[in-house]
């Protein structure tokens, strides 16, 4: 090996390999979307070339229990658009209008509607666990090991190895429901307090020096590894950067690319030595950001998870920023149906048709700064969650 080879082999991160396209699904690539005040209607109906706008705003009235016989095209506006998959499509609004009928008041049989109760059975309940593989998702973050806050980094320690405790006895609980030989564990970011937050006057509050906060979340992510690779066929693990582990800023400003972050250089160590581990752990796959990214987007069972710390959007603006990130056909940000993130410390869950927005609580106990502004205490712990094909049913937090 060459002194050009060997410096490439040294500066090479692990990146997680790239999500094809997907093919136009109906489920996920048309838009319908309607808006009803009193006897007028909006239908909005998005699709690839070759729909039929008309019949298909009739199929948008009679999802939500509308007849389309009660009501009347008056008007309509048809344009041309480019799908998440980079093909033409159309994009049509109709207004509608109820027409105007004599009012017939009929009057519901309530003995037949009790008679439901009567007759019905409940469903068996299946032996086995559902069909398919699933995938079984550990999502943690803001950690900020160093800070005097709350119960300080002791208290925040021993928590995040209880909370990855508990979330790895319930994987055999979930079993009995779905078959998982995939886990996945996703670092949000914020793992240390560091000292570039706030211009540095975050420094006399931090008891850690900037190495043993990173060596205690290179512990953390070792434990965690430990705990659950010995459960499962495979497990994927992803850090992404978040605002307080970037590694240089001068005068409140970073200097360098964004993917230059010690939460995510702690993990790249973690994989390292698992390299160096042998054939014990070849089935676990570590992932960070690309050169100069924020973001992984990373396949699991069929749904794709992407991961972002959650500095990049303001409060509540997660599915705007996740909008302008998909307009980008580059980006793998288009085909992701579930975005998990922190930053913010709080849980918080969101959906937008077939996609699923994730904001897990801090693993601190408290922001004594947020507290004698808000009143408000931490609410700590991780959350984990059981999704395949982009269904995300199981959401649970773990304290």
């Amino acid at each position: 090996m060459n002194q050009s080879e060997l410096l490439s082999d040294l500066l090479r991160t692990p990146t997680a390999p790239a999500v094809p396209g997907r093919p136009v699904d109906p489920d996920k690539d048309f838009t319908r979307q309607i808006e009803v005040s009193g006897d007028a209607a909006e239908v909005t109906v998005r699709g690839p070339e070759g729909i039929d706008p008309e019949s298909t705003a009739a199929d948008v009235l009679r999802a939500h229990h509308l007849d389309p016989a009660e009501w009347e095209i008056t008007g309509f506006r048809s344009s041309e658009w480019t799908m998440p998959n980079g093909e033409p499509g159309v994009s049509a609004r109709f207004s509608f209008g109820r027409r105007k009928v004599p009012a017939i008041l009929v009057r519901p049989n309530v003995d037949e509607l009790l008679r439901v109760f009567e007759e019905h059975t409940p469903a068996p309940r299946s032996a086995e666990p559902e069909d398919g593989e699933w995938t079984y998702v550990v999502a943690l973050g803001d950690m900020q090991f160093g800070k005097v806050d709350g119960d300080g980094y002791e208290g925040t320690l021993h928590r995040a190895m209880d909370c990855i405790d508990k979330a790895a006895d319930l994987l055999s609980q979930y079993r009995w429901r779905y078959k998982i030989e995939h886990v996945h564990l996703a670092w949000l970011g914020d793992h240390i307090e560091g000292f570039v937050s706030q211009g540095g006057s975050n420094v006399a509050r931090t008891q850690l020096t900037l190495t043993e906060q990173i060596r205690l979340t290179r512990r953390l992510m070792t434990y965690a590894i430990l705990r659950l690779a010995p459960l499962v066929a495979r497990l994927t693990v992803v850090a992404v950067p978040g605002n307080h582990g970037e590694a240089v800023r001068v005068l409140g400003k970073g200097v360098t690319r964004y993917d230059d972050s010690h939460d995510t250089d702690a993990l790249i160590s973690v994989g390292e030595a698992l390299a160096l581990a042998g054939e014990e752990y070849a089935h676990v796959e570590v992932y960070v950001p690309d050169t100069d990214e924020l973001t992984v987007v990373v396949e699991c069972s069929g749904t794709v998870v992407a991961h972002a710390h959650g500095h990049q959007w303001r409060p509540g603006k997660h599915f705007e920023w996740w909008r302008g990130q998909a307009f980008d056909k580059t980006s793998a940000m288009h085909t992701a149906d579930l975005l998990l993130a922190g930053h913010l410390h709080h849980e918080f869950i969101d959906t937008d048709g077939p996609r699923t927005f994730i904001q897990v609580p801090a693993m601190e106990s408290e922001s004594t700064w947020w507290r004698h502004l808000k009143g408000t205490r931490g609410a700590p712990g991780l959350l984990v969650m059981v999704t395949k094909d982009g269904a995300v049913p199981v959401k649970e937090v773990v304290r």
